[in-house]
C-alpha cells in the first residue's frame, strides 16, 4: 500500500512512524516545504519544546466541537505520549505546571530522534516540497509538487497545518485541497497572539510587565478572567494573560463583535482599600508630586498615564488631590478598560484557529467521511488548544490514530 503524508509536523511524523511500526510493507512518503521536518515542534516553548501537557481534557481545547477530540485523547493519553517518546529514545521533564519538555530541555534533540526513527523505519521524506495540488482518479492520489508529480497513492493526509507563522513556510493550502474534495470549513484566526488596542498612549507604556488579572468582555458581557502576566507593547498588549485571553478574543474579532478587556494590576486588593492606601500616601507626602508618589505603587511609565486618563496635571502636588479624584485613580488602576481592534495577526501567532470541520471527519480513525482514502490531523482541523503544550498533544493524538488506520 503506498501513502503520501502532507506536512513532516507532530501530526505527520508520528502518523508516518505509527503507521510503519504496525505494517511495515507501507510505503510511505512524507512531504514538507521546509529544509527539515518540525519546524514548528522546533519553535515551540521558545526553543524548548514544551511539547505536552500531563492533564488534558476537552475543556483545554475551542472549537466548533471541542468533544471531537475526546477519543484521541483516551486512546493516546499522556502516558501513552511519554512510552511513544521512550520508544525513540526521549525522555521527559514533566513541571509542576504539568506541562512537560524533553528532559534535554532542548527542542532539537526531539526532531533529532524524530528523524532517526523515521529513517530507520524507511520512510520517504521529501524536504522543500511544497504540495500544489492532490487529485483523486478513480480510487488512486495524485499528487503534484512545483517540480515533481507522484502517482498512485491509497490513502494521503493532510497534516500540513494552517496559517499560523508563515515565516517557517505555514500557509492554508491544506484547507484548498480539502475544499477540493467537498469539504467545508469554518474561518480561521490567529490564536494564542497579541492584541491591538485604539489608545494613542502605547508608546508611553512600551515595555512594562506586570501580574495582572485580565477580564474579557464580549459585547458588553464579561466572557473569561485570566490572571498573569501583561507586557503593554508599541501595538497593545501581550504577555501570558493576553495570550490565553486572545483565543476568545480573536474568535470574537473575527465574527465582528465588540471586544474590550480590564486589566486589574492590583488583584489582591479591592478597590476601596486601594484608595485608602493612596489616600495614605497623598496625605503623608502631600507635598510631592503626585506622579512622583504613585511610581511607589506602578511603573514610573504608568503613573502620568495614569493622571492624564483621570485629567489630574502632571504638576498636580499630592495634598492638592481630593477624595474623588482618588477614587477615580483606584477604579482606573483596577479596571483598564482597552477596546481590541485586532490582532498581531498570522505571522506572530503560536497557533490557528478555525480549519476543517470536524463534523465530516471521523473521529476515532479521522478519516474523510466525504472521500474514502483522505486523512487529517492537527492545526488542519477546527480544534485549538490552550497555551501549554495543548496543541502539540492534540498533534501527536490525532496523528497517532490516523497512523493506526493507515495500517489497515
Amino acid at each position: 500500500m503506498k501513502i503520501a503524508i502532507i506536512g513532516a509536523g507532530a501530526a505527520g511524523i508520528i502518523a508516518a512512524i505509527t503507521a510503519k511500526r504496525l505494517n511495515k510493507d507501507l510505503h510511505i512518503d512524507l512531504f514538507d516545504a521546509n529544509k527539515a521536518i518540525g519546524k514548528k515542534i522546533l519553535a515551540s516553548g521558545n526553543g524548548r519544546c514544551n511539547i505536552s501537557n500531563s492533564k488534558i481534557t476537552s475543556k483545554n481545547y475551542l472549537g466548533e466541537n471541542p468533544d471531537f477530540i475526546n477519543y484521541a485523547l483516551e486512546q493516546f493519553d499522556f502516558k501513552a505520549f511519554e512510552k511513544f517518546c521512550k520508544s525513540i529514545g526521549l525522555l521527559l521533564d514533566v513541571k509542576p505546571s504539568c506541562k512537560v519538555y524533553p528532559l534535554s530541555n532542548e527542542a532539537k534533540s526531539v526532531t533529532n530522534l524524530l528523524e532517526l526513527c523515521l529513517d530507520d523505519l524507511g520512510v520517504n521524506v521529501y524536504l522543500e516540497s511544497m504540495i500544489k495540488d492532490i487529485e483523486k482518479i478513480d480510487d488512486k492520489f495524485n499528487i503534484k509538487t512545483q517540480d515533481n508529480e507522484y502517482k498512485a497513492y491509497d490513502k494521503v493526509v493532510v497534516s500540513n497545518g494552517l496559517g499560523a507563522a508563515p515565516q517557517l513556510n505555514a500557509n492554508e493550502s491544506g484547507l484548498d485541497f480539502a475544499s477540493k474534495f467537498e469539504h467545508s470549513f469554518n474561518p480561521t484566526y490567529p490564536s494564542l497572539v497579541g492584541l491591538h488596542t485604539d489608545v494613542d498612549y502605547h508608546a508611553r507604556m512600551q515595555g512594562v510587565k506586570k501580574e495582572c488579572n485580565v477580564s474579557l468582555f464580549i459585547n458588553g458581557n464579561m466572557e473569561q478572567e485570566i490572571y498573569g502576566d501583561v507586557l503593554f507593547t508599541k501595538y497593545g498588549v501581550s504577555g501570558f494573560a493576553i495570550l490565553d485571553i486572545s483565543q476568545i478574543a480573536a474568535y470574537n474579532l473575527s465574527l465582528y463583535q465588540d471586544v474590550k478587556i480590564a486589566i486589574n494590576f492590583f488583584p489582591k486588593t479591592n478597590r476601596n482599600d486601594l484608595a485608602d492606601q493612596i489616600q495614605g500616601l497623598f496625605k503623608t507626602l502631600a507635598n510631592q508630586n503626585a506622579v512622583d508618589i504613585l511610581t511607589g505603587m506602578i511603573s514610573n511609565k504608568i503613573a502620568p498615564v495614569l493622571l492624564d486618563i483621570c485629567k489630574i496635571k502632571q504638576d498636580t502636588k499630592a495634598g492638592d488631590i481630593n477624595s474623588k479624584q482618588i477614587k477615580a485613580i483606584s477604579y482606573q488602576l483596577n479596571q483598564w478598560k482597552l477596546k481590541i481592534t485586532d490582532t498581531q495577526g498570522f505571522g506572530h501567532a503560536e497557533a490557528s484557529g478555525g480549519g476543517v470541520r470536524t463534523a465530516e471527519v471521523d473521529n476515532k480513525t479521522y478519516e474523510s467521511k466525504l472521500c474514502k482514502g483522505l486523512y487529517f490531523a492537527g492545526e488542519i482541523l477546527d480544534i485549538v488548544g490552550n497555551r501549554g503544550g495543548f496543541n502539540l498533544q492534540f498533534a501527536w493524538a490525532s496523528g497517532y490514530l490516523v497512523g493506526k488506520s493507515l495500517a489497515k
